[in-house]
């Protein structure tokens, strides 16, 4: 997924005229006498003007203009100042099934391939933010009043200590892996047979805390969760919510060993629940799938990747020349997942010129008040789901439209 998103006013007024002292003029005595009295007031007056009132007025100008200087430095001050805050912008569309420069994005060999119409558009977001950039107090605030723009503390997407290039190797890492998972979900639908393994290469530092690495290697293939075969990240992640906090039984297979371990869980901060491992899908395909896509990070455009390669390899055209995009994570199994930045993705989609709209169905309730004009919104399980949904559109078969799910508003 790609995620790329005042001054204050013063016034013075002057100090506020003195009532005239009983006896000592009421605006109608000869300014010479008013004069006198308000310059020697009788001592044992103790409602007498105070004495040397210019003197008494410097000292407050004098004060108002430091006091206002100061305001002016320091809020010059904070719009330099970088801010503990990321923002959400809608990024560019990029149609899976059409071409970038004079190649087409979905390549495929070892596979007769057809031509489309329409579009199947993966959908992107601007991420601006530590550590990856810097975005300063007047983006964060203009941020917060711009409704197509999401403000959100640095801590709550990225770890303390994350460095860019971290980012940077996660996002391209997660991008190859979506277009891996994009081929297996795009051939099981077709029911193409292939070959793949889920390995453990890896753990976060969380993990060695709660003890995950106690229990789990490096190279330990995982084959089941919770008593069910997990085929990719999604079911694994599924399996883990479902044990909320207590440990998860894995099936896992190790120098040539099968074998059940219990697997500690720990929270995170978006509430999620997670087991410290980082998987490898290694896969055996019996054809190449070369997706053509520079500078785009994230594992997001999974579905709408699968969606492009089943439209390559089918002869009728899957939109019928109508104008798609989408977004969601893949499993091999054609499971649809979640992502983040759903509300901006939606508006780069209307703005790109897209009709309809498929949305991972977890991610429907974000869009609750936030649907943009003119853009229809499907809420979608899985690639089976959302290949009958472009379809049926074609097909103008409304009857089925009119029993899923409403997604948004």
């Amino acid at each position: 997924m790609a995620r790329i998103t005042m001054t204050g006013r013063f016034t013075a007024s002057g100090r506020p005229a003195e009532p005239p002292h009983p006896g000592y003029g009421t605006g109608t005595e000869p300014a010479q006498r008013v004069g006198v009295a308000a310059s020697i007031p009788p001592p044992w007056d103790p409602d007498a003007p105070p004495a040397g009132p210019t003197h008494s007025w410097t000292v407050r100008r004098t004060v108002q203009l430091a006091c206002g200087l100061g305001a002016v430095v320091l809020g010059a001050a904070l719009l330099g100042t970088p801010a503990p805050y990321l923002t959400e912008s809608p990024g560019p569309v990029f149609d899976t099934i059409g071409e970038r420069g004079d190649e087409p994005m979905i390549s495929i060999d070892g596979a007769e391939t057809h031509s489309t119409e329409g579009s199947l558009n993966m959908t992107t977001v601007y991420v601006s933010g530590a550590p990856t950039s810097v975005v300063y107090v007047p983006q964060v605030v203009r941020g917060w009043f711009d409704p197509t723009v999401d403000v959100l503390p640095q801590e709550l997407v990225y770890p303390s200590g994350t460095t860019a290039e971290e980012v940077q190797q996660m996002n391209t890492a997660a991008m190859t892996s979506s277009q891996d998972l994009a081929t297996a979900a795009a051939l099981n639908a077709l029911g193409v047979d292939y070959g793949q393994r889920l390995r453990v290469i890896d753990f976060t530092p969380q993990a060695a805390d709660v003890g995950t690495t106690e229990v789990l290697e490096v190279g330990d293939e995982v084959l089941a969760a919770g008593g069910d075969p997990v085929s990719g990240v999604e079911g694994l992640r599924e399996a883990v919510n479902d044990a909320a906090g207590q440990p998860v039984e894995l099936t896992v297979t190790r120098d040539g060993e099968e074998f059940d371990v219990e697997v500690p869980t720990y929270q995170e901060a978006d509430g999620d629940y997670y087991v410290g491992i980082m998987l490898q899908g290694d896969f055996d395909f019996p054809v190449e799938v070369e997706i053509t896509l520079e500078d785009v990070g994230g594992p997001s455009a999974g579905l709408m990747f699968s969606l492009g390669i089943i439209d390559r390899l089918t002869k009728e055209s899957m939109t019928g020349g109508e104008d798609w995009a989408g977004t969601g994570t893949v499993d091999p199994d054609g499971t649809v997942g979640p992502i983040g930045g759903i509300a901006q993705k939606v508006v780069g989609a209307r703005d790109a010129g897209a009709d309809h709209f498929l949305v991972p169905r977890d991610n429907c309730a974000e869009l609750e008040g936030r649907t943009p004009r003119g853009l229809e919104l499907h809420g979608v399980d899985d690639v089976d789901q959302a290949r009958q949904i472009v379809e049926a559109v074609r097909d103008d078969d409304d009857a089925y439209l009119a029993s899923l799910e409403v997604c948004g508003s």
